[in-house]
């Protein structure tokens, strides 16, 4: 895949929901993970989450949206359930993004509303578990954006291999013809 990510929440409240996010982060190769002005004890996160996460990606905690820090050309998506959202199939995610979730029993802030430069959402009823919104907006982003045959039309899996549609950066090494010696 192109490209890098990661993905934070804002005001998170508990510690279960962010280790089990975390986790799905490591999991799906995020590159970095955040928090803005989390309400929770950040040790026993570590202890709900059984990857190591935080052993192996950087994790940032800010204490507010000013102190947030993303890389340069990074955009800012935020993952909230409103009428103009982008619903998350029709999404196309950028090559170097942050995904930011709200708490678990509220909004992403007016603050990081005006901050992002997308909004999407999951097309659903109602809104569902942090950890679960995460995960489902990290694996949109693998199958949308990985090397992934077609989906066959019947049922089952693609019978023949990806064909991969990106040209090959390795260099082709060329060798001398050698002379043919008469005797």
């Amino acid at each position: 895949m192109r490209g890098y990510f990661g993905i934070g929440v804002e005001g998170i409240t508990k510690e279960e929901n962010l280790g089990n996010l975390v986790r799905s982060a490591h999991s799906f190769g995020a590159s970095f993970f955040f928090v803005i002005r989390p309400e929770l004890d950040m040790h026993k996160v570590r202890s709900s989450d059984t990857s190591g996460a935080f052993d192996h990606m950087p994790f940032h905690i800010w204490d507010s949206l000013d102190d947030m820090e993303l890389p340069q050309g990074c955009q800012l998506v935020g993952v909230e359930f409103t009428e103009d959202s982008i619903e998350l199939p029709s999404f196309r995610h950028p090559v170097r993004a942050a995904y930011i979730l709200g708490p678990e029993m509220g909004d992403l802030s007016p603050e990081v509303m005006k901050k992002v430069d997308h909004v999407i959402k999951i097309p659903m009823k109602f809104c569902i578990n942090v950890g679960v919104a995460g995960a489902i907006t990290m694996y949109d982003r693998l199958i949308s954006m990985g090397k992934f045959a077609d989906r066959p039309v019947k049922a089952g899996g693609p019978k023949e291999q990806p064909v991969l549609t990106s040209p090959s950066h390795r260099r082709k090494i060329r060798t001398p013809k050698l002379k043919k010696v008469e005797k």
